[in-house]
């Protein structure tokens, strides 16, 4: 019995030590691509093969590991490290950042471009060329991702496999007109004799590298990667590895150094007023942000002058479509929409949209957002996507014609989260508000400087000329640093959370656009004077015809807003005068809203005067006629007095319309005094107190014309 029980006993001791050196021993599992030669492929011997699997194998015999590895396929293998089935992935993953919140990676240990390829007999040297045509990709690699993001672009399709063979096999049959993928396995497989060929330099795309789950017990499996891939690099054995699987390729450089010749003397550029970073006020009221320094920095670099103006985004589209701007550069998105229209430079910023909630907000992904209101811009690529999306996860999308409303119905309560780029958001963030970035964004295009169809073509080559050149002297990334940069400072030296502090700094813009308001108001107010004087006559005129001229005129223009009818001549007009005689005719934006205002203000002034001539008692005229004085000298002489002491103040409470009418204007670029201020909201997010201080000056104004309206009254009467 004895003897028994101490067998057991030592069999349970051996099981428990067995099991304690399973559970302890240095080894682990890394996963791989199944077909993505030459990094890991089965060659013809069925084992599995290159460069991924060789460093993987001079590391483990350096760092003295004890591994088993694993080939999956490359979805698989992510999914697999991700979700604790595997230890470690070795599968020419790129470094991204949205990978980094998952993976812990190691050094770099290839740097690899993706290309477009097609069979040998099919030549493609531009994505302009892939229109129509079906592209296929890997999954879940970057190049799936580029095409995604360029697709509507170039419109191509997007044809999607799991494996590299499928790939390659569907271009041979025809299935998909061209791929794309990393470079280094198009041109291994063009070196295996594949009928492969590829014609563009292609897409810098990172860097690949081994990886583990961020947080992870392996993260050890790191530091032991670097260290030896440092050895190998040193005792040349990594060389010897790529040198074995790859051909060398010289790259090709772009010629920075080309110049266009500019054909105008100063070209006439057209930009956003409030769309920080990219373009804003700053506390001294000068315009800034990434796409004026680009643009300067250009126009330097290529030799040609330039003049900016920032009337607002749909202003400087729509300045750009009748002639009178040469060029826009509004961090505006390339669409194939737009490309309908405009001729788009060489993208300069990659955009990406984010949703926003307030600070606190248990939002925390698309599905939380049911029931809820989402707000963005109307004609953004946020608005499309809230919009396609809108059904699958049932909120209720709204929209807003600029920022800073629509930040404000966030922080209000209004809206429960909205999307905006996150260039613009992450400034907001910055200034102060209290806003959550909850969801990772979404890539949704790029933004590019454009002309005129078929207009100034010389000034996209400059554009794309000294675009290339600052992108190599390296002041391209010094300019988006300087707004992007996490050590941005866009701080005014007056602290502007106060009114105190926001007229102190603001007041000459304040001002400015003021005057430009009164001088708007009281010019178009003259001559409405005269049109409300001729029409308003008339309408009361013996003559038929007149009183018909009249009754027309009165009709159709207080029947149109006040809004559209500056549209029509400040947008409409010149077009039509192009169509009609080719010759590009465009009007001044303060003349444009000028006559808008006159010829409103004179239809209801025409009312005026028709209803004070109709006041004076009919039987003055018809006693003044039948002692034989003409119509002419009875209205002149004996009507008109008495009528213009009963509109007086008529005209005093018509120019007080006028002049709040003027804030309407602002929507064809007019920088008056409503503009001026959402130009300085946009720098700082104060907009209750900016508004609160526009208030105050409109309400000073038109309180002081109000009396003024009363008194005359008083003495008239």
């Amino acid at each position: 019995m004895k003897k028994k029980l101490l067998l057991l006993l030592l069999s349970i001791a051996s099981l428990f030590f067995i099991t304690k050196q399973t559970i302890f021993a240095d080894t682990f599992s890394i996963v791989s691509d199944a077909t993505s030669a030459p990094f890991e492929f089965k060659d013809s011997d069925q084992t599995y093969k290159g460069i991924d699997v060789d460093i993987i194998n001079n590391v483990a015999e350096i760092s003295g590991w004890d591994y088993e590895m694993t080939f999956p396929g490359f979805d698989a293998a992510v999914n697999a490290v991700q979700a604790g089935q595997a230890d470690a992935i070795m599968a020419a993953m790129s470094i991204t950042e949205d990978r980094k919140k998952v993976f812990t990676f190691s050094d770099s240990y290839y740097d690899s471009k993706i290309v477009i390829v097609t069979t040998s007999n099919n030549k493609i040297t531009d994505y302009k060329e892939l229109k129509g045509k079906v592209v296929g990709v890997k999954n879940g690699t970057v190049a799936q991702g580029f095409l995604n993001n360029n697709k509507e672009k170039y419109g191509y399709t997007v044809k999607s496999f799991d494996t590299n063979d499928l790939i390659y096999s569907s271009l041979k049959s025809g299935a998909v007109d061209a791929l794309m993928d990393d470079k280094p396995v198009v041109q291994y497989a063009i070196n295996q004799g594949k009928d492969l060929r590829f014609d563009m330099e292609g897409e810098s795309v990172g860097s690949f590298a081994f990886a583990v789950k961020k947080g992870s017990q392996y993260e050890y499996l790191i530091d032991d990667f670097n260290k030896a891939l440092k050895e190998m690099k040193e005792n040349g054995s990594y060389a010897a590895i790529i040198e074995k699987w790859t051909s060398r390729d010289a790259d090709a450089n772009g010629d920075s150094s080309k110049k266009a010749t500019p054909l105008k003397e100063t070209y006439k550029l057209v930009s956003d007023s409030s769309f920080a970073p990219f373009e804003y006020q700053d506390d001294n009221g000068q315009y800034v942000g990434i796409d004026l320094e680009l643009i300067k920095a250009i126009a330097e670099h290529q030799g040609f002058s330039i003049e900016i103006s920032h009337p607002g985004f749909d202003a400087a589209l729509n300045a750009v479509q009748t002639g009178q701007a040469d060029g826009a550069i509004a961090g505006m998105s390339i669409t194939d929409e737009r490309k309908n229209i405009f001729d788009f430079s060489d993208p300069y910023y990659l955009s990406n949209i984010i949703l926003a909630v307030k600070s606190g907000s248990p939002i925390t992904s698309y599905k939380d957002l049911a029931g809820k209101t989402v707000g963005a811009k109307n004609g953004t690529s946020s608005y499309q996507f809230l919009e396609e999306h809108a059904s699958e996860y049932g909120y209720v999308l709204k929209p807003f014609d600029e920022a800073s409303g629509m930040y404000d119905s966030l922080n209000s309560g209004s809206l429960d989260a909205l999307m905006d780029d996150e260039a613009v958001l992450k400034y907001a963030i910055e200034q102060g508000r209290e806003f959550d970035t909850p969801i990772p964004g979404e890539p949704s295009g790029e933004y590019g400087f454009s002309v005129k169809k078929g207009s100034n073509p010389e000034l996209i080559e400059m554009f794309n000329n000294g675009l290339a050149a600052l992108k190599e002297n390296g002041e391209y990334d010094k300019i988006i640093a300087n707004y992007l940069g996490e050590k941005q400072s866009q701080e005014s030296s007056v602290d502007e959370t106060t009114i105190l502090g926001l007229v102190s700094n603001n007041y000459q813009q304040l001002l400015t656009g003021l005057m430009r308001t009164l001088g708007l108001a009281i010019i178009s107010f003259a001559i409405a004077i005269v049109i409300g004087l001729i029409f308003g006559m008339m309408s009361v005129s013996p003559i038929k015809g007149l009183r018909v001229i009249a009754s027309i005129f009165v009709d159709v223009v207080r029947g149109i807003p006040l809004m559209i009818v500056a549209a029509f001549i400040f947008w409409g007009i010149p077009n039509l005068i192009e169509s009609m005689t080719g010759q590009q005719s465009p009007i001044n934006d303060f003349v444009a809203g000028t006559i808008a205002l006159s010829l409103n203000g004179g239809a209801y002034i025409a009312e005026i005067v028709r209803g004070g001539i109709e006041a004076v008692a009919a039987g003055q005229m018809e006693a003044s006629r039948s002692l034989g004085v003409s119509y002419t000298t009875t209205m002149r002489k004996i009507i008109l007095p008495q009528a213009v002491r009963l509109m007086l103040p008529n005209f005093i409470n018509q120019f007080v319309i006028s002049l709040k009418d003027t804030t309407i204007i602002s929507a064809i670029g007019l920088v008056e005094l409503f503009q001026t201020g959402k130009i300085i909201i946009a720098r700082n997010y104060q907009s209750f107190r900016m508004y609160a201080i526009l208030a105050i000056m409109y309400l000073v104004i038109i309180t002081l014309l109000t009396r003024l309206a009363k008194r005359l009254e008083k003495r008239s009467n």
